[in-house]
């Protein structure tokens, strides 16, 4: 910390030829959108390798280079601490595991103020979370669909917080979903390696990009289970996008059964989703693996499928 802000080296990856400052950035900080990027390079927070302040957006990147970061400590929180109990798989001075459960929004945002993750961790921390998420996502350094269940690491201090988003940016972190998909995938096991980015029909939904434009999305997938027009499957997240999981097997023509957004049940599953009253994607996180950014360790934590995703399961049992 220094003068009211947390000091962060951002070290540009080496393919980063050509990039914008801003794009290279938010590549090698996760946790800092572009946009807030933007704002910090305008405002004269970066330097750059060899020290000077860097003021435009726009400025070439400089591949491998470590840029120098003053990012202003958050205002105080006006998320409301609320007692919402929460899962906790693990938890030191530094981080905790949570299994989320499905319908829990991990931080506020419009439409959803109160009753999020966030909220819960002001309460259980009593504000003890790393600051670098800015006001509205203290300690967050990745999420999860509202609708995804599952596990996430949170971060209690900024030296976790980093530590932390510079695994997620070396695509270091183990991640395993359990999905419920339409249809049987062919081959029964293999990698989807395709760009994902807003749709520009719709920017509520994400699709599949042509070659060369979006950010690189690569998920590894094998059957787990064959179930009545259905498919149990395991997806080993190599990047993590959003929606990844559920845009990248609704591209190969498996959709995640329950998906709202980029699922349309066949008729045999519309009839098991409504007399089972299943609302959601079936998807969720499973496995976390990282190296704990402070003692080394390696942590690897695995949850429990939830009750109406087995449910869903043994319906479709062939």
């Amino acid at each position: 910390m220094s003068g009211g802000h947390s000091i962060i080296t951002a070290t540009v990856a080496g393919d980063a030829q050509g990039w914008r400052l801003d794009r290279a950035l938010a590549a090698a900080v996760p946790t800092l959108s572009r946009e807030r990027l933007k704002a910090l390079i305008a405002a004269g927070a970066v330097t750059d390798p060899g020290g000077a302040l860097v003021r435009d957006p726009a400025t070439k990147a400089a591949p491998g280079g470590a840029y120098r970061l003053a990012v202003p400590d958050p205002k105080p929180a006006h998320n409301e601490a609320q007692d919402i109990a929460l899962d906790i798989v693990f938890e030191d001075d530094h981080l905790l595991v949570v299994d989320k459960p499905a319908g829990m929004v991990v931080h506020p945002a419009a439409g959803n103020p109160d009753g999020t993750l966030v909220n819960a961790l002001l309460h259980h921390c009593a504000g003890r979370l790393s600051g670098i998420g800015g006001v509205a996502r203290p300690g967050i350094v990745h999420r999860i669909d509202k609708d995804t269940s599952g596990l996430l690491v949170v971060a209690k201090t900024d030296v976790a917080h980093e530590g932390l988003a510079a695994q997620f940016a070396k695509h270091s972190i183990e991640r395993r979903y359990l999905a419920i998909v339409a249809g049987r995938p062919m081959p029964v096991a293999g990698a989807i390696d395709a760009p994902l980015a807003r749709s520009s029909a719709d920017r509520k939904k994400i699709a599949v990009q042509p070659a060369g434009k979006g950010k690189r999305a690569v998920t590894h997938y094998r059957i787990v289970a064959p179930l009545a027009d259905a498919a149990l499957v395991e997806c080993r997240l190599e990047t993590g996008r959003t929606h990844q999981v559920r845009v990248h097997l609704a591209s190969i023509g498996h959709p995640l059964l329950g998906d709202p957004v980029y699922g349309r049940p066949r008729a045999r599953h519309r009839e098991v989703l409504k007399r089972l009253d299943f609302r959601r994607q079936a998807l969720h996180a499973a496995v976390l693996g990282f190296v704990h950014p402070v003692s080394k360790e390696n942590l690897t934590f695995q949850s429990v499928v939830p009750s109406d995703i087995q449910e869903l399961f043994g319906a479709l049992t062939v």
